[in-house]
């Protein structure tokens, strides 16, 4: 389709259009950009750069809001988890104490189950093998027997009464107070002991007691006064005196406690331990119980001091001469009036 040609009006009006354009360019080349263009430039750039300010601080804020809601809630959550650890720890606590405390009363019955005659047997069997001499020789000698009458300072060591009245001596004690005995007295030199011993069942093994010990040894009767009258011709002062029988030696005893010397004290059931520094308990009225306890002493102080000497066996202090079977017989026999 054929274009229209302008007319010359028209043709007129755009040339003078471009004329004024191509002015205005060099006008604008050589004065600058006129001021109001300018003014309206630079508040088209400001409102932008405003805009654009606002919009990022708008986007700042938002992010710094989102950031501190975030910090908040994962603290909130880590103190929730924390909670939740704190209470799992606690659970955890408790079903290991639960634990521990099931395994506590396992054991416990485990301890518990030998029971208690067991364990007194097991003691007994150790203290056995630790005596001076084996139980059955105490029980043979006959030491563990008492008399009907039972003094306050005896009753500690009785460990029960006969049916016919005698008291019976606890023989781990009778073994105990043996060894602290011979502990004690063999501190001392013999020169400065005596053993006093007026029973005539003792004095066999008194005698042989003062033959191996060189200790001075008095039977049947002690010489009134030697230890506390200076004017006796057989005056000594000694540091230590053995008493058999506290009824009987009750002389050497007085004497001994008047020069204020120390005091050991065979003791039966009917025997005050008062004036004993130290007291050996069991029966000092047999031979046989009284050849135990010399030959007990004989053995543990020549031990002690270093004395290389020949202690005859325990048979032989235990064995009863012939006078005095036929005096027992005697007793016997007067009793039930044969």
């Amino acid at each position: 389709m054929p274009k229209k040609k302008k007319s010359e009006n028209e043709t007129a009006e755009e040339k003078a259009e471009e004329k004024i354009e191509a002015d205005i360019v060099k006008d604008i080349e050589k004065d600058g950009v006129p001021e109001s263009i300018a003014k309206k430039e630079e508040n088209i750039a400001e409102r932008v750069e405003k805009e654009l300010e606002k919009k990022a601080e708008s986007q700042a804020s938002a992010s710094l809001v989102k950031a501190a809601e975030a910090e908040s809630l994962s603290t909130e959550n880590i103190k929730e988890d924390s909670e939740q650890v704190q209470v799992s720890s606690n659970d955890n606590i408790e079903r290991k104490k639960k634990e521990i405390l099931e395994k506590a009363k396992k054991l416990a019955e485990k301890l518990e189950k030998p029971t208690t005659e067991e364990l007194k047997e097991k003691i007994k069997i150790k203290k056995r093998t630790d005596m001076l001499i084996p139980l059955e020789e105490y029980v043979k000698s006959g030491i563990y027997l008492g008399t009907r009458v039972i003094t306050p300072d005896m009753r500690p060591f009785v460990y029960r009464r006969r049916a016919d009245g005698l008291a019976i001596f606890n023989t781990d004690l009778i073994d105990e107070k043996l060894k602290e005995a011979i502990e004690y007295f063999s501190k001392f030199d013999a020169k400065d002991i005596i053993l006093v011993c007026k029973r005539q069942a003792g004095w066999k093994a008194a005698e042989m007691f003062s033959r191996l010990t060189g200790i001075r040894t008095f039977t049947k009767k002690y010489p009134a006064g030697i230890l506390t009258n200076t004017a006796l011709p057989d005056f000594f002062e000694n540091e230590l005196s053995i008493i058999t029988d506290s009824w009987l030696d009750k002389n050497a005893l007085h004497d001994t406690v008047n020069a204020r010397k120390k005091v050991l004290m065979l003791c039966d059931t009917n025997n005050f331990a008062r004036n004993a520094d130290q007291i050996i308990i069991g029966n000092n009225k047999s031979s046989k119980s009284l050849g135990v306890i010399f030959y007990l002493l004989t053995r543990g102080y020549c031990k002690a001091k270093g004395l290389e000497v020949d202690v005859p066996d325990l048979d032989f202090w235990t064995v009863e001469e012939e006078p005095q079977i036929e005096e027992r017989t005697r007793r016997i026999d007067t009793r039930f009036g044969v």
